[in-house]
This record gives C-alpha cells, sequence and structure tokens, in this order.
C-alpha cells in the first residue's frame, strides 16, 4: 500500500538513505574476525548453518514454502509506452500469501558494522503520520521491534461491490459512508550481515495469531542470499525468478492458449503448494 507520495519500489520502506553512505568493501580479515556464533533460529545468512527444508530460489532470499501458501512477485516497471503502460519490468519484492492475509518480503544491501532497522522503522512512521495521515506505535515481536501502524483505506463503491456479501455486511455503516476504513500494517525487519530483511504484513495476520504463526515460520526461515559484490546501503538485493514460477506460467499459457506473458497482469505466481 502506498503511504501518500510515490516512493521508488527498489527502497526500503522508509525511504532513501542519507546521501552521504558510501559502498563499503569488506575484507577476508575483517569478515573472519566479525564471524557470529551460531543462532538457533533466523532469519538466516546463506553463509551460516541452517535447517534444510524446501525453499523456492528468489535469487537473494531462499523462501520457505508449506501447505496453502500462495507466491507471487511484485514487479516495478522499467520502461513505458507512450500511454505509461508498462512494456517491460524487473521484480523488486515477493508475496508470500496465506488465508486472508498477505506478507510483502524484500532484501536490501546494509553496512556491515551496523544495522538500519532503526532508521528505517522512524522514517517509516514519520511517512505513515505525515503523508498518510495514520497512527504508528511500537511493539515487542518475535524478531524484535515492529512498527505497528494504522492508515486510513479507502473503500470506494468499486472496492465495496468486489467483496463478498458476507464480508461486506461486516463493515460498520460510518465507514461506508465515509468512504475509507481503518486498516492495520504490520512492519517487521532484521539486521544481518551486510543485509536487511523486511516484511510489511497486513490482513488478518496482523492480529489474528493463527494466521500469524504460518507467516512468522516462512520469515523466520528465509535465507538472505548477500552475495559478495560491493553494494551502497538501503540498495535492492536482485530478485529472479524461481524455476517453478516459469514452469507454472508455461502450462497456464498453455491451457489458455496464451502466446505471451505479461508479468505485470498478475503473477507469475504459484497459487498454492501442497
Amino acid at each position: 500500500m502506498a503511504f501518500g507520495r510515490r516512493r521508488r519500489a527498489d527502497e526500503p520502506a522508509k525511504g532513501s538513505g542519507p546521501a552521504d553512505e558510501k559502498t563499503e568493501v569488506v575484507s577476508d580479515e575483517d569478515a573472519a574476525a566479525d564471524e557470529a556464533p551460531a543462532k538457533e533460529s533466523g532469519p538466516w545468512d546463506a553463509d551460516e548453518k541452517y535447517p534444510e527444508l524446501q525453499r523456492l530460489d528468489f535469487g537473494s532470499m531462499l523462501v520457505p514454502v508449506a501447505p496453502g501458501l500462495g507466491f507471487q512477485v511484485n514487479f516495478e516497471a522499467t520502461q513505458v509506452d507512450e500511454q505509461g503502460n508498462p512494456l517491460d519490468g524487473r521484480p523488486v519484492a515477493v508475496l508470500v500469501q496465506h488465508g486472508e492475509s498477505a506478507m510483502q518480503l524484500q532484501a536490501f544491501a546494509a553496512p556491515k558494522r551496523s544495522g538500519i532497522w532503526d532508521d528505517v522503522r522512524r522514517e517509516t512512521a514519520t511517512d505513515i503520520r505525515e503523508e498518510a495521515q495514520g497512527q504508528t506505535e511500537e511493539a515487542d515481536g518475535p524478531f524484535g521491534t515492529e512498527l505497528l501502524a494504522t492508515v486510513p483505506a479507502a473503500l470506494t463503491e468499486e472496492i465495496l461491490a468486489e467483496m463478498p456479501q458476507e464480508v461486506r455486511e461486516q463493515i460498520p455503516a460510518e465507514f461506508i459512508e465515509q468512504g475509507w476504513v481503518p486498516q492495520r500494517i504490520r512492519f517487521i525487519g532484521v539486521d544481518g550481515p551486510r543485509w536487511f530483511l523486511q516484511a510489511v504484513v497486513q490482513g488478518a495476520a496482523v492480529e489474528d495469531e493463527e494466521q500469524w504463526q504460518v507467516l512468522e515460520d516462512v520469515f523466520r526461515n528465509i535465507v538472505v542470499v548477500r552475495g559478495e559484490a560491493p553494494m551502497p546501503p538501503r540498495d535492492l538485493l536482485e530478485l529472479r525468478i524461481p524455476k517453478e514460477f516459469s514452469e507454472a506460467a508455461q502450462e497456464e499459457q498453455e491451457e489458455e492458449k496464451v502466446e505471451t506473458f505479461n508479468p505485470f497482469e498478475r503473477g507469475p505466481e504459484i497459487t498454492e503448494v501442497r
């Protein structure tokens, strides 16, 4: 969900970093000297010893799969036509869906000797309060300090018409009259060795413990593949499409007899992993 002005999709939710941040080059000696003891749980770095699980390979993130989960890749347009329609794009986020919940995942480069979650959290809260007229609060979570936000979400006639009748009937009349409904969003961040992993959770899992537990297990078992190339802090780590997505897209094309695949319509996507 966008808050006020549109920021680049390849930045953490809080916005761009300080202009004086420089790319940091790490020597083998420094890396060896700063090796941390083995952890008991993730998210994991690719160089750590992590549990063997079935995971989808998104390049910079290895995301575990489980029954009932849906996966989708979000794209950012890199080329548009004269009318502004996207012609080409690059993957910028992974969306994990479960029930009435969704969790957006992104991994970024970070300084070697300091994390960025504290700054990201403060700047995100400022954006929400000043640009989206929302409210924020910090809370302790399983991965440390989280940011909880409440923002006004549009409730137009078109949106209401697409809702199942039983869902619409549960919306208070005052929200329908005013044209918006308060929406809760949960921001989670973890600082790793030269990387930062961010999750944005929406839907029932923000407050429903059963649905959140499924997404928490996914987040906890993500493996971040930082790579050795020097990168400016806060640059998005490169994502790629898993082979399973290509196979699913090909099967869908064959079934629907579609000659070309447009990633901006929906997907590529695996609707469910059994």
